[in-house]
């Protein structure tokens, strides 16, 4: 056989060994991507602008998820409406990570309001996502044995760039003033980022966008935007945006101009292909919006200079 012939046979052996990996979110599938390497195949169900705690899984989903050599999940009830369905599937044999929940329970939130459960929007905490990292590096290690020293050069690696996102989100949302700090959103998806870099946080709805925005919650935010002169306040890319345009009549009928700051990516990253399509673009584009709408000092192109439109 042909030295060509043997390298092309090597390739494509090398390519059948691929792990096909699903995941349920983008930042979830991002993650294992960091990790996998070009060991795995890694997808995503949902996608850009989907809302994972109102998703419901078609029948092309439930065919993916059972051909996946794994499944890799936030868990905490982000996926509302398929957490049976994962459950079933971990029941039935196939390895299943929900990658929130394997941090220590010490560092999750529990709001009042979210009837007993765990707040699921950890990755809202660059310092805290790093922490699933190992998770997912022994989940691939048990599947792939001999890509294990692979993940783990992968984990080290990405953690790395976390660290520097963190320090980045601190630096920048800590240039915000005093009076200002306070981060109005459509539904509760930052208290993570709040408790991380010290930002009181408001949203309209609660924890899971399948609650309610009542009249009374909107005049609380309105009071709360006019007595303290917040700047602005910020629609999310996965929710709709007509309580926030509300906030904004309501404070302008007080007095007070507030602008939208910029739609913020909660639930779901950008686009496929764009730096904001990844999870470090994605937190990248938030504190960067954040932090200049609110009066802090941020470049206009990002922690790696490479944000679409350069924050206009």
């Amino acid at each position: 056989m042909s030295l060509a012939a043997l390298l092309f046979a090597g390739t494509a052996h090398a390519a059948e060994k691929r792990l096909n990996v699903v995941a349920s979110t983008g930042m979830v599938a991002d993650l294992v991507r960091a990790v996998a390497g070009d060991r795995a195949d890694v997808s995503a169900l949902m996608g850009e602008g989907v809302d994972p705690h109102l998703y419901k899984p078609t029948r092309s989903d439930t065919a993916r998820l059972l051909r996946a050599d794994a499944v890799f999940v936030n868990g905490l009830l982000l996926e509302g409406k398929m957490t049976d369905a994962f459950a079933r599937l971990r029941e039935s044999g196939k390895t299943v990570v929900a990658v929130g929940e394997t941090l220590p329970e010490d560092r999750l939130l529990s709001p009042p309001d979210f009837q007993g459960a765990h707040d699921p929007h950890v990755w809202m905490d660059a310092a805290l996502w790093a922490r699933t990292l190992p998770a997912v590096r022994d989940a691939m290690a048990r599947l792939d044995p001999e890509g294990a020293d692979a993940y783990a050069r992968n984990a080290e690696a990405y953690g790395k760039q976390l660290q520097d996102l963190d320090a980045y989100a601190r630096r920048v949302l800590g240039s915000i003033p005093a009076n200002a700090r306070v981060l109005v959103t459509a539904h509760d998806a930052f208290n993570y980022l709040g408790r991380a870099y010290g930002i009181e946080v408001r949203g309209i709805q609660g924890i899971s966008t399948e609650s309610e925005a009542g009249l009374k919650a909107i005049e609380g935010l309105v009071s709360l935007l006019a007595d303290r002169r917040v700047p602005a306040v910020f629609p999310e890319t996965s929710v709709s945006d007509r309580n926030v345009h509300a906030l904004v009549e309501g404070a302008a009928a007080r007095g007070h101009a507030v602008t939208l700051g910029g739609a913020l990516f909660s639930d779901a990253m950008g686009a496929p292909g764009t730096y904001e399509g990844t999870y470090i673009g994605m937190i990248d584009h938030n504190v960067t919006t954040i932090a200049r709408a609110l009066g802090g000092e941020a470049p206009a192109s990002g922690f790696q200079g490479k944000l679409a439109l350069a924050q206009r």
